[in-house]
């Protein structure tokens, strides 16, 4: 079942975490994208507003760096590289050798270009570029232009990729034809690939920490409620224990009763005893758990007030006196007077009456039980100790659990179910104190409570 729930929450965590992821990198993919894009046609649209320029225009028409220019001999097409492009000419575009952006006449683009004229019929009539290239390229490239949703009037913009190369394009129109203008964008869409990769080798790491951590966290959130799982389950059989016997009691006394019909009640009186000897202890153990129920269910709801604790004490002890005289045991105590806590008063006194009544039954014959109740540093703290058997080390820890018993037969013999020191427990956490144990074997024990 915890496994099961284990990997649930697993599930549900590396499946929110993703889709958050996802959310985020397609958000930071489109931004750069969008940024990408208007970049792009932003230069592209500086490039073609210099092919349309006076200068250029007149260029081309007096037939310079025309298609004469790229269609003349193979010595040039041989020289082109796999992309079509090869090493700049020593022609009209920059004729004292200016770079890009120096020369006047050059187009004022930061990437590779150039520029395909062509008629109505999307024949080429016209071509420039700052490099030497071969006419196929030109051929190819227009081939790959889009040219069926090209609206009158408007600018058309696309993209494709030749020759490993990824190349962006405008298509103006003129009276007379198509002006294409293309440049090199190879640059911007490695950075878009590249972020690709990048959100997928990040992505797929933060999903294996996260795995990781999420199991760490998984196992250390079901820890607790696996205890509280078995606890219930144990108390549930312990409670079950205790309730079996008594019931057996009844149950086989009854038998007896039946068995002996015709006698009186007087002579049966015996079983009768019995019975409803089980029966108060039966009244007893639900009554304890139902206070404990109660302790839970109340703790928003519990009235707190400043009260005397002094008094508390000392109101227990003499209800307790006669009882104490009786057993033999003598009583020491030392209380300082007007000790104030912050809780309340009868949950509080339930806890001293239960403290107080386990040393005495747990003294041994003619011993003696001492109560202390003094003020340290900011807080005020309960004694009880008495003189016994005293508690082994390894039951220290757990003598607060319910239906814990270090000696069930002599628990029995003293009429107890392991639940008084559950309640005392449960109040003094409700009231934000401690309270523990310390003990030697075979000199007796003391129980301290700590309260603000």
């Amino acid at each position: 079942m915890f496994k099961k729930l284990r990997n649930r929450f697993l599930i549900v965590n590396l499946v929110s975490i993703s889709i958050m992821m996802l959310v985020a990198f397609a958000t930071i993919y489109t931004i750069t994208y969008q940024n990408v894009q208007r970049e792009t046609n932003m230069e592209l649209y500086k490039v073609s507003d210099f092919y349309h320029g006076p200068y250029n225009s007149s260029k081309m028409l007096r037939g310079e760096d025309g298609l004469s220019g790229v269609t003349g001999g193979s010595g040039t097409s041989g020289a082109s590289s796999a992309s079509g492009i090869g090493s700049p000419p020593a022609d009209g575009l920059g004729e004292n050798g200016g770079g890009l952006g120096e020369d006047p006449n050059s187009p004022p683009a930061r990437s590779v270009s150039f520029m395909i004229q062509t008629d109505n019929d999307w024949k080429i009539t016209n071509t420039h570029s700052r490099f030497n290239m071969d006419a196929t390229f030109y051929e190819e490239a227009l081939g790959k232009v889009d040219q069926d949703k090209l609206s009158s009037g408007n600018r058309q913009t696309g993209q494709f990729a030749l020759d490993s190369t990824e190349w962006a394009y405008v298509i103006n129109q003129s009276s007379d034809g198509y002006m294409v203008v293309f440049i090199d964008v190879t640059a911007q869409q490695g950075i878009l690939t590249n972020l690709i990769y990048t959100f997928a080798v990040v992505g797929l790491a933060m999903l294996i920490v996260i795995y990781f951590l999420s199991r760490y966290f998984a196992n250390r959130s079901i820890k607790p409620v696996r205890e509280a799982f078995e606890k219930q389950k144990q108390f549930i059989a312990d409670a079950s224990h205790e309730l079996k016997t008594p019931l057996a009691i009844i149950n086989t006394n009854a038998d007896v009763l039946l068995a002996n019909s015709e006698d009186t009640i007087e002579h049966q009186a015996k079983w009768l005893h019995y019975i409803k000897s089980e029966t108060e202890r039966m009244s007893k153990l639900t009554s304890s758990l139902l206070y404990l129920t109660e302790i839970d269910d109340s703790r928003s709801t519990m009235i707190h007030a400043k009260f005397n604790m002094s008094d508390a004490v000392e109101t227990i002890i003499l209800t307790m006196e006669a009882m104490i005289f009786e057993k033999s045991i003598s009583l020491d105590y030392s209380i300082e007077p007007e000790l104030m806590v912050h809780g309340n008063n009868e949950q509080i006194k339930q806890v001293i009456l239960i403290l107080l009544d386990n040393a005495v039954k747990y003294a041994k014959s003619k011993g003696a039980v001492n109560v202390t109740l003094k003020k340290q540093n900011n807080e005020v703290v309960l004694a009880v100790s008495n003189t016994g058997e005293g508690i082994a080390p390894e039951h220290l820890d757990r003598i607060f659990d319910r239906f814990y018993r270090t000696d069930a037969s002599r628990a029995r013999q003293h009429g107890g179910h392991g639940l008084g020191l559950a309640i005392a427990r449960s109040i003094v956490d409700q009231h934000k104190g401690q309270i523990y144990a310390r003990s030697v074997v075979r000199e007796g024990a003391t129980f301290y409570v700590r309260l603000t």
